[in-house]
């Protein structure tokens, strides 16, 4: 990269971009190419700009900044800040490897910092590096999609009581006619659903079918060990011992690099 770093300012506040504008006016090495205020007009700005460093607000009308980090894909600049007025989304921020995260309101010293790490992490990068960070920080923000998209806990009733049990917790999911038995350690909760329904509410990179009446959660599995006809046993970390059918035993295989 040149010496003159090219950044772009996306915030649905006007005088919120006025503001860091004039304070970047203050920072050696930064030039200010462009700002917007929804996302649409920031990935238009960002592609025709294709700037090093983004300023990007979180919340804004019709696409919030993940869903313009989303939409720019490859596009995106190498260099991403956070800048919002709600310290809830830092920790989302930084799952989706962002450089820093400015919250509101923020003085001049804290935002020469975040420049600073940014235009040092510019200038020391090794060429490609910045199209293997971006291409990490998508990969980060589609597990992170795929994560929120997912069921973090069932309601489970149990007579005049409805508790919630975390998914991470249970160890495979066991259908019973109309109701399925929640194996959690040595514990079996019964609630009524179907075995497909709950596949769809749970994330596939940790649940796997493995028979028409059963779902395992693949980090409460201890050995798997080979069965009759090719099939496999399950063996969970409760001691129990599920096995797979032939329709599903290749996601099984899959798992354990037999396939």
């Amino acid at each position: 990269m040149n010496d003159q770093v090219r950044a772009v300012i996306v915030d649905d506040e006007p005088l919120a971009r006025d503001l860091l504008r004039g304070m970047l006016e203050s920072v050696p090495g930064v030039w200010v190419v462009g700002e917007a205020g929804d996302g649409p007009a920031a990935v238009e700005l960002v592609r025709r700009e294709r700037p090093d460093l983004l300023f990007l607000d979180v919340q804004m009308p019709e696409r919030d900044g993940f869903d313009v980090l989303r939409e720019l894909g490859e596009d995106a600049p190498p260099a991403v800040i956070f800048v919002t007025a709600y310290d809830r989304y830092a920790l989302r921020a930084f799952e989706v490897s962002a450089l820093d995260y400015l919250l509101k309101p923020f003085d001049e010293e804290r935002l020469e910092r975040s420049v600073g790490r940014a235009v040092a992490e510019l200038r020391g990068a090794a060429p490609g590096a910045a199209d293997d960070r971006m291409a990490e920080l998508l990969r980060r923000l589609e597990r992170l999609e795929r994560r929120e998209r997912y069921a973090e806990r069932l309601a489970i009733t149990q007579g005049e009581r409805t508790f919630l049990q975390p998914v991470r917790d249970i160890d495979w999911i066991e259908a019973d006619g109309k109701f399925m038995n929640i194996h959690v350690g040595e514990k079996k909760y019964t609630m009524r659903a179907t075995l497909m329904g709950l596949q769809e509410q749970l994330d596939p990179e940790l649940f796997l079918r493995v028979s028409r009446g059963a779902i395992l959660n693949l980090d409460r599995i201890r050995e798997v060990q080979p069965w009759f006809n090719g099939e496999y046993v399950a063996v969970m970390h409760s001691g129990a011992q599920v096995t797979t059918t032939r329709s599903y035993r290749g996601a099984l295989a899959r798992v354990i690099g037999k396939e």
